[in-house]
């Protein structure tokens, strides 16, 4: 049995003017995590994580394994959304993952291309998702920040972006650059929605006006939710469960300073499994 993590992290985002500060402490922190838990870690790091380079990692990564291994892919950056083109989204969404060529490429990594990764898993693989970005929202809600700290959304409007061209309008017919989509989604839950019996873990709640925050804590940059879930990690059982993680970084989020809800999502099974084994 394999134990291999993917940890992605990107604070930079060149052409776009919503640079983050805390995704590649992120990467760096998950991956040091799961290899003192056994894992083979490798990370993918601002300019490391473009487009191409995402896919690829993921697709070895997923394609390779084989019955009984175990992969654990964490995301640190922005979320976005861009229009849907093939017709399969109710709202007219595709939601995205923000590559760091996401501007100078023009091309987000779209939940349509995640699922088609995730179409290569072999039975009896087993993946954890774990997603600290942004799934919907606009930036204009800001929380209140924490002596010494600088919070920020981890949400990518699409005008910042994509060309006038491709944007949707509004009822009246004007370009919509920050358009939220109505249902919200993540692009890493409609992977893990197709799968049975793992854990989504990620860093706030689906639907609007819900963000994971870019956090200063202790004098250093992180995710919020990335900082206590890994607090919290350090404090459980070797038996501990999905759910009993759950329950321990919740009792830190949502806080004054980071107004987010982490969830889990997976069936009773997944819950219950033990983390990380």
């Amino acid at each position: 049995m394999a134990k291999k993590a993917l940890c992605i992290g990107i604070n930079n985002y060149p052409g776009t003017h919503m640079d983050l500060q805390g995704c590649v402490n992120d990467a760096s922190d998950w991956a040091a995590a799961l290899v003192g838990r056994g894992f083979a870690a490798i990370t993918l790091l601002n300019d490391q994580a473009t487009k191409a380079a995402m896919m690829t990692a993921m697709g070895n990564l997923i394609s390779k394994a084989v019955k009984n291994d175990s992969l654990v892919i964490t995301f640190s950056g922005h979320g976005t959304y861009q229009p849907d083109t093939d017709g399969d989204e109710a709202d007219g969404l595709d939601e995205a993952l923000c590559p760091y060529d996401l501007q100078t490429n023009g091309a987000a990594l779209t939940d349509d291309e995640i699922k088609t990764l995730f179409a290569n898993r072999k039975g009896g693989v087993r993946i954890v998702l774990i997603a600290d970005s942004c799934h919907s929202g606009t930036v204009t809600r800001a929380a209140a920040a924490e002596p010494d700290s600088d919070t920020r959304p981890r949400f990518m409007p699409m005008g910042n972006w994509l060309p006038d061209k491709l944007l949707p309008k509004n009822r009246v017919g004007k370009l919509s650059a920050t358009v939220v989509a109505p249902l919200g989604g993540s692009p890493l839950l409609a992977a893990y929605s197709r799968q049975l019996g793992d854990p989504l873990l990620s860093g706030c709640k689906e639907g609007t006006n819900n963000f994971s925050y870019d956090a200063r804590i202790n004098g250093r940059y992180n995710g919020a939710f990335t900082y206590y879930a890994l607090k919290a990690l350090k404090t459980l059982k070797p038996e501990a469960t999905y759910a009993d993680w759950h329950k321990a970084f919740v009792k830190y989020l949502p806080s004054a300073s980071y107004p987010q809800s982490p969830q889990i999502v997976g069936s009773d099974t997944a819950r219950k499994g033990i983390v990380f084994a």
